[in-house]
């Protein structure tokens, strides 16, 4: 492109376009790309014989030129980031978890290289958490931004960082609900901040949710007042706050938290429901990860959490399975055919734990197991 520019005459745009008729060899274009580069250097004093030398000269280019460029600047990139993954671990892999935050599965591949450097990665918490991915300072840690929540929106994050950075951590759940505008926080919103368990630091999750319409509506009824101008008695500085009277229930169980961390992030962060099967898995089956050095048809038997399932029904009527199945490090589809269904329907559920006998398949293209057996997991 520069050549073309500086024996040529030719602008930038004129320069692409040659530079696209060279690299994809489409005929018509060369053919009238070569007219007017060689005249255009004959307008700057050069001999014709040596403007359409110098032509030829250009036209290998498409066979070296693009994938040496490439090669050069993918080098750079690699040395670029490398450094920075050496030397700024925590920084570089909380920017890389963000500029993949669209891509679940990426994110669990990251987040296992995160655990493979030591480097913590936790579930979103109200103080520390941004909109993306952060560093929590002075720790090897990572957190979840609150943007990554489901049904939380882009203006409820707004509203809680402006608050936060304004006035300081949010003491407490009273605290939250007192400072953050009302009409940034709805019930839907809400409810899934404290799933996601970011105010697993100020109180606990069951007893949030079990308190919810009186959190929003003392949430209501300050931002009313404060509207209005309105003091309370104990309002102002160095006075006191009238408490906020939460009922007591029975704390959230782990099941029911990593339950609700993989509805509302997409994955287990705090934990893994797999966890207290590591001994009778790593006994029994083998791992996911090593099912794609299998050869296609052979037989193998997996364990792990069923994260989803697609029903659909076959020509004939029968109903047939696609479902997810991951340990704590991969994920593989399983495909299940009518007569593995009727064998043992009861087990085909979402959060199951079970082991899977079958043949892997790659038809196209994709390492999966074509089921013929399943079992519930149920002794620890």
């Amino acid at each position: 492109m520069q050549i073309a520019r500086e024996l040529a005459g030719f602008t930038l745009s004129e320069a692409d376009i040659l530079r696209k008729a060279v690299g994809k060899k489409i005929k018509e274009l060369l053919e009238a790309q070569e007219e007017k580069m060689v005249q255009g250097m004959k307008k700057n004093g050069i001999n014709e014989g040596i403007a359409k030398q110098i032509w030829e000269w250009m036209l290998p280019f498409a066979s070296y030129g693009f994938n040496r460029s490439h090669s050069a600047a993918y080098a750079t990139i690699s040395y670029q980031t490398a450094w920075l993954k050496a030397n700024y671990p925590v920084e570089f892999m909380s920017a890389v978890l963000t500029s993949e935050k669209a891509d679940v599965e990426r994110i669990a591949v990251l987040i296992e290289e995160c655990k493979k450097m030591g480097i913590e990665v936790l579930p979103p918490d109200i103080n520390e958490s941004f909109m993306n991915f952060g560093v929590v300072p002075q720790k090897n840690q990572i957190r979840f931004g609150l943007l990554a929540i489901k049904n939380v929106g882009i203006n409820a994050v707004e509203a809680i960082l402006e608050e936060r950075k304004a006035s300081g951590h949010f003491q407490s759940i009273q605290d939250f609900v007192s400072r953050v505008a009302s009409r940034n926080l709805n019930k839907k919103s809400m409810e899934s901040l404290i799933r996601a368990g970011a105010f697993d630091n100020l109180e606990e999750r069951n007893k949030l949710l079990n308190n919810l319409e009186k959190l929003l509506e003392h949430s209501r009824e300050t931002q009313k007042n404060k509207g209005n101008g309105q003091k309370g008695l104990f309002d102002g500085p160095g006075g006191f706050t009238a408490t906020l009277a939460l009922a007591q229930t029975t704390p959230a169980t782990s099941h029911d938290k990593l339950t609700w961390e993989k509805e509302l992030l997409g994955l287990y962060v705090s934990g893994h429901p797999l966890k207290a099967f590591r001994n009778i898995l790593k006994s029994r089956c083998s791992p996911i990860a090593n099912i794609p050095q299998l050869a296609v048809g052979k037989l193998v038997r997996v364990g792990g959490v069923v994260s989803s399932i697609k029903k659909i029904i076959t020509k004939t009527g029968r109903p047939m399975l696609f479902l997810k199945l991951e340990d704590e490090t991969q994920r593989i589809e399983v495909v299940v055919f009518p007569s593995a269904i009727q064998r043992n329907p009861a087990v085909f559920q979402e959060n199951k734990i079970v082991f899977v006998s079958g043949r892997v398949d790659a038809r196209d293209g994709t390492p999966k197991i074509i089921c013929n057996e399943i079992e519930e997991i149920i002794e620890k």
